[in-house]
């Protein structure tokens, strides 16, 4: 470890249920969900470099660098830049979770952007700020810079910290992509689901108000969800296409992961109440300036 560089995992999320239960005038949808981590991630270092420019060293098939939430992360984080910092950044990625697959691989790639560079470029910006910085450039950045299992509210950036339950899952994704919009936009959409209390959530759970429009607009999603409906309690996570299914031990989930068909990806994973991030930035923090997280 040192100071002019920062490798982070970047993972993958789930919505435990997703419960729309109303909408705004500006068209965003009020819900409540709650946010768990993964031990799926992407992987990004970063490292200071004297030319004055975010540079990012590999590309992601299909997203121009203007549009990349890592670029774009980086960029409204530059104007906080300590002024005795000049170094610029270089940012590469190994990217492992699928995009169109509602488990905020953007999302969390942006955060972890947001949680590095506040170090290297030393900031000194505090989770909430990042987390407003962070919610203009996506409704699901904040809960990945907050870092912690919450019960959300709002438009999914008001948090309240909780502790369900970390099964291990079975992560399905079918060969397709979910457009957020269409879902969002459709006229079928349950909008009224009654607001419930963080116990009953943590305790029964809830459903996903999305479930039945993506199936109808997705067969492979349709599909898949049949399958592994059979396996499991599948849920769909977001509005989609990945699902999941929770189970009581690693050897069950690895006993159904090997009958998945080969036309869909699949992970064995589990659940964790602290992002992967927080654990490791933590220790990059303690190492390198002896400051322990309390």
């Amino acid at each position: 470890m040192n100071r002019s560089t920062i490798t982070l995992p970047s993972p993958a999320k789930l919505n435990l249920f997703l419960h729309i239960t109303g909408r705004r005038e500006n068209g965003y949808h009020e819900l409540e969900t709650i946010f768990q981590f993964i031990d799926v991630c992407d992987e990004l270092t970063f490292s200071l470099d004297e030319k004055d420019e975010i540079q990012l060293l590999n590309e992601i098939p299909g997203v121009q660098k203007e549009q990349n939430l890592i670029y774009k992360a980086a960029k409204i984080l530059l104007p906080f830049r300590a002024k005795n910092v000049s170094e610029g950044i270089k940012i590469s990625i190994n990217k492992q979770l699928p995009m169109g697959g509602g488990i905020g691989g953007g999302s969390s790639n942006a955060a972890t952007t947001l949680l590095a560079l506040n170090q290297l470029w030393q900031c000194q910006l505090n989770l909430d700020k990042l987390a407003e910085l962070g919610l203009e450039l996506g409704a699901d950045v904040p809960i990945f810079v907050f870092g912690k299992s919450a019960f959300a509210q709002g438009i999914g950036e008001e948090f309240t910290q909780v502790e369900p339950n970390t099964p291990y899952y079975l992560l399905l994704k079918p060969d397709c992509e979910v457009e957020t919009v269409q879902i969002f936009t459709d006229k079928y959409l349950t909008r009224d689901t009654p607001p419930i209390k963080i116990p009953h959530a943590l305790k029964l759970g809830g459903h996903n108000d999305c479930l039945e429009v993506v199936r109808k607009h997705n067969p492979k999603v349709d599909e898949a969800y049949l399958w592994l409906k059979n396996q499991g309690d599948a849920k769909l996570t977001g509005t989609g296409s990945c699902l999941f299914a929770a189970f009581d031990s690693r050897d069950d989930v690895l006993r159904v992961l090997a009958q998945v068909p080969d036309k869909w990806l699949a992970w064995q994973c589990q659940g964790h109440n602290v992002s992967p991030t927080h654990q490791v930035l933590d220790q990059w923090i303690e190492h390198n300036w002896g400051i322990a997280k309390r």
